[in-house]
């Protein structure tokens, strides 16, 4: 294993909130491998690179000799983490948290190495645990400290609900540390009271405390809001790959160099163009998750789509037109159809009137005009969409 403080100049590169350095210093100078804990909820069957930045800390871990422990929560998951929400999250049956969890693991796996890590789901102590232990649990902590959390004091301020269920999920995270005898537990930096809670718990329970380590939440492609797919601005692993580079190439370029930090892992030279630095970045990104030749394949495309301006020859979404065939009604379904996007129609007259919707070439000024649609044509949509008519 590398010195200890070679290890904690790695490792604490790209976070938020270390609580402590200093503990995790002393651990780190044992020189024995640590525990160290992400906890998944599997509330949908895919994984973006938003849950990706957590795994590529632990795969950080990995790559120094350390142990991982991957909790999937397939009983949590049916609380559903209130962490950052307004609202109550929706329930989920056992069966569907189970139908994600295995999907969740393969693709986490994308990132970790498999042979290195252990995964343990929690319903496998929580299933069983007598009702006499859930109070027991319940008792060392109070409403107050409870209601310390953001979130949850925002909704109380808000007459908003906080239902009874939500304020368990803290305490069983934290419980989560305990029977796992976590070292370190890695969590978004919404997480921070969570894992705090851990931490309390291990004490009385008379383990070492675990080290709190935050990692920053990653935006998404609208440039402001967490990556998530209830948000629609997501890149998913198992994207398809040209799906995955062209989502990644409208990045917003401000937000780059945090995309390198957390995406790869990775400082961006601050002498690279913007252009240059997306398509790296998406490069990067589908040979991680797909294959290098499938990563040249998309650079390739790209460059001879919007580089060479050469939309005849390129590779496009194929759009089958439906009833409806004036330029709203068309531009609307090939946003929807081939990018799951759902522009209103005011964002759609505005490219329209700025010039950025085309046929073969030709700009087309009037949203309820019904141009003569021709099976190969190339319907610009914006400056990186474009698709061929179907017929």
């Amino acid at each position: 294993m590398l010195p200890a403080n070679e290890q904690l100049q790695i490792l604490t590169r790209g976070t938020v909130t270390i609580h402590s350095e200093k503990e995790l210093a002393t651990k780190l100078a044992r020189g024995k491998p640590l525990r160290i804990k992400m906890g998944v909820d599997p509330t949908s069957p895919d994984i973006h690179l938003g849950h990706a930045v957590g795994l590529r800390k632990l795969r950080q871990f990995q790559e120094l000799g350390h142990h991982i422990v991957l909790i999937i929560g397939d009983f949590t998951a049916m609380i559903g983490d209130p962490s950052g929400r307004s609202t109550t999250r929706p329930p989920l049956t056992y069966d569907e948290v189970l139908v994600n969890a295995r999907t969740y693991t393969e693709q986490a796996f994308l990132v970790l190495d498999r042979e290195k890590t252990e995964v343990v789901y929690n319903g496998s102590w929580f299933k069983d645990m007598p009702f006499t232990e859930v109070i027991r649990l319940n008792a060392r902590v109070t409403l107050q400290q409870m209601l310390q959390r953001e979130d949850f004091k925002n909704r109380v301020a808000q007459g908003q609900e906080v239902r009874l269920h939500e304020l368990q999920y803290p305490i069983m995270q934290g419980w989560d540390s305990v029977v796992v005898r976590s070292d370190v537990e890695i969590g978004g930096s919404d997480q921070l009271f969570n894992i705090l809670v851990g931490r309390d718990l291990q004490k009385e329970e008379g383990q070492e405390p675990q080290v709190c380590m935050t990692l920053p939440l990653l935006e998404g492609l609208d440039g402001v809001k967490k990556m998530s797919k209830s948000l629609n601005n997501y890149v998913g692993v198992t994207d398809e790959p040209k799906d995955m580079f062209g989502k990644l190439m409208s990045i917003p370029d401000e937000l780059m160099s945090k995309y390198y930090l957390l995406v790869l892992g990775e400082t961006m030279a601050s002498d690279l163009h913007p252009m240059e630095a997306k398509k790296t970045l998406a490069t990067r990104c589908v040979e991680t998750y797909h294959s290098a030749e499938a990563a040249q394949q998309c650079r390739d495309d790209w460059d001879i789509r919007f580089s060479k301006r050469d939309l005849d020859s390129a590779e496009l979404p194929m759009l089958t037109l439906g009833e409806r065939r004036d330029v709203l009604s068309v531009v609307a379904l090939a946003f929807e159809s081939c990018f799951q996007m759902k522009p209103s129609n005011g964002d759609i007259r505005r490219l329209v009137q700025g010039g950025s919707i085309q046929l073969a070439g030709e700009k087309l000024s009037d949203p309820k005009a019904e141009p003569e649609w021709a099976t190969g044509q190339v319907l610009k949509l914006d400056k990186k969409r474009s698709v061929r008519i179907a017929g």
